[in-house]
């Protein structure tokens, strides 16, 4: 989950990726990050700690720790990949379609709802993502 720290460095050094000082800053971005930033806002939040990283570095570095398995993306339908630390623990998001806010959820019955779902179409449930997308149900119109 968001609150939980997850060292990309750390992870890094585990696949045997090469850490090259641009890319600890980007890494250490995103292991700060309490949101699921898109590459403007890394390449922003990044460049604020060092000015000589370019947005092709934060675009490179992102599909680098994409394809070793330490940054999950995310497409929320609102035309930006947006990122996060692959997290150890499973967990589901719920959009807010008017703020963008992205709240993360844990639900064992929704999990367990899922798993007999598969069953009961002749499969073996291995993963899956879930994404709700709505709109606060206490707004003021």
């Amino acid at each position: 989950m968001s609150n939980s720290r997850i060292d990309l460095e750390a992870l890094c050094a585990e696949r045997g990726l090469r850490i090259t000082e641009q890319r600890r800053v980007i890494a250490r971005v995103l292991s700060d990050s309490q949101d699921h930033p898109d590459v403007e806002a890394l390449h922003a939040r990044a460049a604020a700690i060092d000015s000589k990283i370019s947005i092709a570095t934060v675009y490179r570095t992102v599909r680098l720790f994409e394809e070793a398995g330490i940054l999950d993306r995310h497409d929320f339908g609102d035309g930006r990949a947006r990122y996060e630390a692959a997290p150890e623990a499973h967990h589901d998001h719920l959009i807010d379609v008017e703020s963008g806010k992205v709240l993360e959820f844990v639900d064992p019955e929704l999990e367990a709802l899922q798993k007999v779902i598969a069953e009961k179409l002749g499969y073996r449930l291995v993963d899956h993502r879930m994404e709700l997308y709505g709109v606060r149900i206490d707004r003021e119109d």
